[in-house]
C-alpha cells in the first residue's frame, strides 16, 4: 500500500471524487454528493477557510495502483485553539475499503501532517468549513438516505475510528418530526396546548417568507438569531453581510411556504427555517449539476416530486421564550399542513442537534419527534496520556 498526496495531480483529484462512487455502488441508501460541493471545499478561490488555514488530500493505493481509500486533513488556525485544551486540527472525507490496516495508514498520514504543523489532536470526520456540512460519522440510521451534504458512511468505519484511538467528542442527532397535526401522537399534550394558546392569541401572527423581500427577511432573521443565540457560549453573532449572503445563497432552493416567522404586535420574535431536502432531487443527477443535471433539477422542482423537508434553524427572542412561542413556531409546519390538503411535504427531519446542546435536544424530543439518525464527531489526542474531555455543553448564557 502507498499513500500519495493528491495535490495538483488531475488524475488523483478525479479519483478523490470517483472512489466513493465505486465503494458505495451497491448501497441503495447512499446518494452521490454533487461533485462541485466536494470540490469547493478544496478550492482556495471558493473556500474562505484557506485565508487562515490549510489542507491536504491523500489517496491510498494498493499494489496494483488502484485507489482503496482517501482522506483529507486540515487546520483552521483561527479555530485550532478555540475552546480547546490543545491545538486541534481535523480529518475528513474519509472513505476506505474494509481493511483496518488501510484505515490505519490513512489516519496516520493525516496525523503526521497535522503534527508537523503543531497540532496535538484531531477531530474527525469533519469538514474544512462549517459544521452544517460533511460533519460526523454515521453510527445509526444506515437504512435512511442522507440529507443534503450530510455524511452517509460505512458501518465498519466505526471500529476503524475507535480502534485508532478516536473517542466520542459529541453526538449529532437527526430527528424525524410528523408533518401533520393529527400525527403528533407522541408529543406532550402540554406542548401542543402551549402552541395552540399562542395561535389563539391575536397579538401573535405567523407569516411565511416573501421571496420578493428577501433582504428584509434576512435582516429580521439576523435580529432574532443574534437575540436568541448570540449570547450563548460557542455561538458567534451574525453580521448583516453574513445574513444577506446566506439568504441569497438559499434563494434558488427556498420554498416560501415552509420558512416561518412569528410576530408579536408586528415585531419579529421567532423564526423556523425549513428547506426542501435537496438530496431527494440531487439523487437523480449522479453528482453532476451540468446542463442535464440542471434540467432534471428544474423538472423535479416544478413537478414538486420531493416530499421531504428538513429544518435548518429556529430561534425565539429571549423575551418570548418560555411562553409557548418555541412550540408554536416549531410546530407551524404540521399546523399549516392540517389546513392545506395539498401540502407538499410528508416528511420533516431536523438535522444536527448536538448532545452538547441539551436544551435544544430536549425541546425537539418534546415535539413528538424520534431520533432517526445519529452521527458522532470523534477526537483523538496524540498524547493519549492526557485526560480526554468531551465537548463543553452550550445552551447557557455567557
Amino acid at each position: 500500500m502507498q499513500v500519495v498526496e493528491v495535490g495538483a495531480n488531475a488524475k488523483y483529484q478525479k479519483e478523490f471524487i470517483e472512489f466513493p462512487v465505486r465503494l458505495y455502488r451497491n448501497d441503495p441508501c447512499w446518494i452521490r454528493p454533487l461533485d462541485t460541493d466536494v470540490e469547493e471545499v478544496f478550492d482556495p478561490a471558493r473556500n474562505k477557510r484557506f485565508e487562515h488555514g490549510e489542507c491536504v488530500r491523500f489517496l491510498l493505493l494498493n499494489d496494483a495502483n488502484e485507489t482503496i481509500g482517501r482522506v483529507a486533513a486540515f487546520i483552521d488556525y483561527e479555530l485550532a485553539n478555540l475552546d480547546n485544551d490543545q491545538p486541534t486540527g481535523g480529518v475528513g472525507f474519509f472513505e476506505c475499503i474494509e481493511d483496518q490496516q488501510a484505515a490505519l495508514a490513512l489516519f496516520k498520514a493525516g496525523q503526521t501532517w497535522l503534527q508537523s504543523r503543531g497540532m496535538e489532536a484531531m477531530d474527525g470526520p469533519i469538514n474544512f468549513g462549517d459544521r452544517d456540512r460533511w460533519w460526523g460519522l454515521l453510527v445509526d440510521g444506515f437504512e435512511r438516505e442522507p440529507n443534503y451534504c450530510m455524511p452517509y458512511t460505512k458501518p465498519y468505519y466505526i471500529s476503524f475510528f475507535e480502534n485508532y484511538g478516536f473517542k466520542d467528542y459529541f453526538k449529532q442527532f437527526t430527528f424525524g418530526i410528523p408533518t401533520t397535526w393529527a400525527k403528533l401522537v407522541d408529543m406532550s399534550q402540554a406542548v401542543k396546548d402551549r402552541a395552540q394558546r399562542v395561535y389563539d392569541n391575536p397579538d401573535y401572527t405567523f407569516r411565511t417568507i416573501d421571496k420578493k423581500h428577501l433582504p428584509a427577511a434576512a435582516e429580521q432573521f439576523r435580529h432574532i438569531y443574534n437575540a436568541a443565540w448570540g449570547g450563548h457560549s460557542g455561538v458567534k453573532e451574525m453580521s448583516a453581510e453574513q445574513a444577506q449572503l446566506l439568504m441569497q445563497k438559499l434563494k434558488p432552493v427556498i420554498d416560501d411556504k415552509i420558512i416561518y416567522f412569528a410576530y408579536y404586535r408586528d415585531e419579529p420574535v421567532a423564526f423556523f427555517v425549513c428547506l426542501p431536502e435537496l438530496n431527494q432531487i440531487f439523487k437523480h443527477v449522479n453528482g453532476k449539476l451540468d446542463l442535464v443535471g440542471k434540467l432534471k433539477f428544474i423538472w423535479h422542482m416544478l413537478l414538486k416530486t420531493n416530499r421531504k423537508a428538513f429544518g435548518v434553524v429556529f430561534g425565539v427572542a429571549p423575551e418570548h421564550q418560555g411562553k409557548g412561542v418555541e412550540a408554536a413556531i416549531a410546530l407551524r409546519m404540521p399546523y399549516e399542513a392540517d389546513h392545506n390538503p395539498n401540502f407538499q411535504y410528508t416528511e420533516l427531519e431536523m438535522n444536527w442537534v448536538g448532545d452538547f446542546n441539551p436544551i435544544m435536544a430536549r425541546f425537539v424530543s418534546q415535539l413528538g419527534s424520534k431520533i432517526v439518525k445519529t452521527h458522532i464527531t470523534y477526537r483523538k489526542l496524540f498524547d493519549e496520556s492526557k485526560p480526554f474531555k468531551r465537548c463543553p455543553v452550550i445552551g447557557r448564557r455567557k
